[in-house]
């Protein structure tokens, strides 16, 4: 048992973040990471920033990046993507249920691909929801649980094999209705297959919801 502990912790720190960054830096992500991102603006906090990939698709209306993320090594690779970026970047180690930062202190909220792993993502939301201005959008793109009961029931079955593979990721989670549990309200929300594979992997949600 010790040993497989070992070998746990060793797939974790040494494997999954090299997986996270080489599956999310692929191609076809780049057109929703680019229209997601898009929308943001101002004091910016990212949660489960990974390697950076979002960087380059800020806009001009970005003062500064507050990039949260519990891996060492996918933030390294963030500092040296972000190193020509023309907005200030902050980067800290750390998971997103416990924000070391005062209320309303940022205009916008980015999470992309992140949801789905944050170990609790209602504690996660919450915080985000009190870090986030009045009137502040939460921007988010996120694979989860598809609209056909079947699949979500493979889902739901396959999710305990997937998180110990995949670096805590859910197939099953529903971001529509942990924001609105969190009190955020859905301006807007595109949902289906928004990428090609499997059918298991590929159902999103992408929209904006507002504090």
């Amino acid at each position: 048992m010790a040993f497989l502990a070992v070998m746990r912790q060793l797939y974790d720190r040494l494997v999954v973040p090299r997986l996270v960054h080489w599956g999310m830096r692929s191609e076809r992500l780049r057109h929703w990471r680019a229209t997601t991102v898009a929308a943001a603006g101002g004091r910016v906090l990212e949660l489960g920033i990974g390697s950076g990939l979002n960087f380059p698709f800020y806009g001009r209306d970005v003062q500064e990046v507050v990039g949260i993320d519990p891996s060492a090594p996918l933030l390294a690779r963030a500092g040296k993507a972000g190193a020509w970026m023309p907005f200030k970047i902050r980067l800290i180690c750390q998971s997103a249920e416990h924000l070391p930062y005062p209320d309303a202190s940022f205009d916008c909220v980015v999470a992309t691909w992140s949801l789905c792993s944050i170990p609790d993502v209602e504690a996660a939301l919450a915080e985000a929801y009190r870090v986030l201005k009045p009137g502040g959008r939460f921007v988010f793109i996120e694979h989860g649980a598809a609209d056909v009961p079947e699949l979500c029931r493979w889902q739901r079955r396959l999710t305990p094999v997937w998180r110990c593979l995949a670096g805590g990721c859910h197939l099953d989670r529903r971001p529509d209705r942990l924001l609105a549990a969190a009190g955020f309200v859905l301006e807007e929300l595109e949902t289906g297959h928004l990428l090609e594979g499997p059918r298991l992997v590929t159902f999103h949600y992408r929209g904006i919801a507002a504090r």
